[in-house]
């Protein structure tokens, strides 16, 4: 047996007596607000031979089933022992007029740090739409364990995941769970912003006090998943309200965007993503033409064409760190066209590693080959 553990921060509703040991999150916001983020840590206990297995398995064009890996995964987040950072906190009072505040903030992010200079990078993980806490808690397990694969091309490289859960309802009704999920994304987004700045806040400390000090070394990325992605637009909108100056900070190395249930327009210029170049040195989004839950949202929702089906409307108005990986051969495989969460399997997540691992775009160790005359747009095809 192996305990894996996992980073959070939610702004849902914790359950139970203790709000710093709950039983779980719930499907409703903080009782202290949207904008309310707890912090903490969970462990679960996982079966060493069932992990080998759904690394071993064949999904999305290659070994790693990120599906039997969440669905393990998933159940075992029943039994999670979770622990939140316990805060000292006058909601009354801003965080400047409190001289004796205690953040959970603080230790969440000392406890990340020591984590990352281990030579491990992190990766934001942004759950999507009809998510309850427990399958959050096992795609985003999952993912850590899928992105931690022993074919990468850098075996030195770890990967920690640090999920951020909002109140997604976790109800299979299709239209009323996703106009419900889609209002609590746009205000979870202002949550995920305030928990950006933070991050910012603190990296800036650790600069000011670099003289004598180590730095990691690391990188921190961030991936969104589905309307989860709609999570990071509002986000990037509560972050331009309170950054000084005409940029937005660089925090990050890679944005992943996965299956993004957003409009196919969201990154021109003028657009609400067209300034997540800002936030990185990379931008990635991965489209399925196949993917059902894409058509979903177009066609019963009333929404325009989304950028997780075909990509982008028009890939030469984005802007130059912008590249879009079209996964349809690959995540139709075995004609399971079904598949929306592509991201954790076979050879997309490996093409995830490779960029976390730094290697180039069209390096020849990478699965995706360029498709067309564009430089941004590439495939992964399938093998044989």
């Amino acid at each position: 047996m192996s305990d894996l553990t996992l980073f959070y921060a939610t702004n849902r509703k914790h359950e139970g007596a203790n709000r710093w040991r709950p039983k779980r999150y719930g499907k409703s916001f903080s009782a202290d607000g949207m904008e309310n983020l707890r912090f903490g840590r969970l462990t679960v206990k996982a079966d060493d031979a069932k992990l080998r297995a759904a690394m071993a398995s064949s999904s999305a064009g290659g070994p790693v089933n990120g599906g039997a890996l969440g669905s393990y995964l998933t159940g075992l987040a029943k039994k999670a022992d979770i622990r939140a950072y316990a805060e000292k906190i006058d909601p009354t009072l801003s965080e400047d007029g409190q001289p004796n505040i205690a953040l959970g903030s603080a230790g969440f992010f000392a406890d990340l740090q020591q984590v990352m200079m281990g030579g491990t990078d992190t990766v934001i993980f942004i759950h999507g739409f009809n998510v309850s806490w427990e399958s959050a808690v096992g795609s985003a397990l999952a993912l850590q364990v899928a992105l931690n694969r022993a074919d990468g091309a850098d075996p030195a490289q770890k990967v920690n995941v640090v999920l951020f859960s909002w109140p997604s309802d976790g109800m299979a009704l299709p239209l009323v769970s996703y106009k419900s999920d889609r209002t609590e994304a746009s205000g979870s987004g202002y949550a995920v912003g305030r928990a950006f700045l933070k991050l910012r806040d603190f990296l800036a400390g650790l600069r000011d006090r670099a003289t004598g000090a180590v730095l990691c070394g690391q990188d921190i990325h961030i991936a969104c998943h589905s309307m989860g992605n709609f999570v990071l637009q509002n986000a990037l909108s509560r972050m331009d309200d309170h950054t000084p100056g005409n940029a937005l900070p660089r925090l990050f190395e890679h944005v992943f965007l996965c299956a993004p249930d957003v409009d196919d327009s969201v990154l021109e210029p003028g657009q609400p993503l067209g300034r997540v170049h800002e936030i990185a040195r990379c931008v990635t989004v991965y489209h399925n033409r196949g993917d059902k839950a894409m058509y979903i949202s177009d066609y019963t929702k009333g929404n325009p064409e989304r950028l997780g089906t075909n990509g982008a409307a028009r890939p030469a108005a984005l802007h130059n760190k912008i590249h879009q990986v079209d996964c349809t051969p690959v995540a139709g495989i075995d004609n399971d066209w079904v598949q929306h969460s592509y991201y954790s399997s076979g050879l997309t997540n490996l093409d995830i590693r490779h960029s976390i691992e730094g290697l180039a775009l069209n390096d020849p160790r990478r699965s995706r080959r360029p498709k067309g005359d564009m430089p941004n747009v590439w495939e992964i095809p399938a093998k044989g």
